[in-house]
């Protein structure tokens, strides 16, 4: 079945969106900057922890926009569902003002939007 024109611009747009985010905090998580390591500090994580997402988020952002993967694609969105709850959380956990709670659930969004408007060609095959 052909997509139609909008729902693939929408997929676009929220994909790259998604794919930008996740490559610029891949960028600053994988250079240690100041910002991560108060952020670490703060959530009481190691520093190594952050370069470690970093790299998966690079990753992601890849798996996201190469074509023909759509193996890589669900477990890339399945593994941003779960690092951006697991950000939205530790920042309520630790007390860290509301934006810093909401805005993980924000991007989440859009991750949820990129997901469920990916073509028929970016996705599984149904097996029911």
């Amino acid at each position: 079945m052909k997509e139609s024109k909008g729902k693939l611009i929408a997929y676009w747009i929220v994909t790259v969106l998604v794919a930008a985010n996740y490559g610029f905090a891949a960028f600053s998580y994988i250079s240690r900057n100041e910002q991560v390591q108060m952020g670490a500090k703060a959530l009481g994580y190691p520093v190594y922890f952050f370069v470690m997402l970093g790299v998966w988020k690079a990753l992601g952002a890849i798996a996201i926009l190469i074509p023909k993967t759509p193996v890589i694609k669900e477990w890339a969105y399945a593994g941003m569902f779960i690092n951006l709850i697991g950000a939205s959380v530790s920042c309520a956990v630790m007390g860290f003002e509301k934006q810093h709670v909401i805005m993980p659930l924000v991007v989440l969004a859009f991750v949820i939007a990129s997901w469920a408007l990916r073509p028929a060609s970016r996705r599984t095959e149904t097996r029911f």
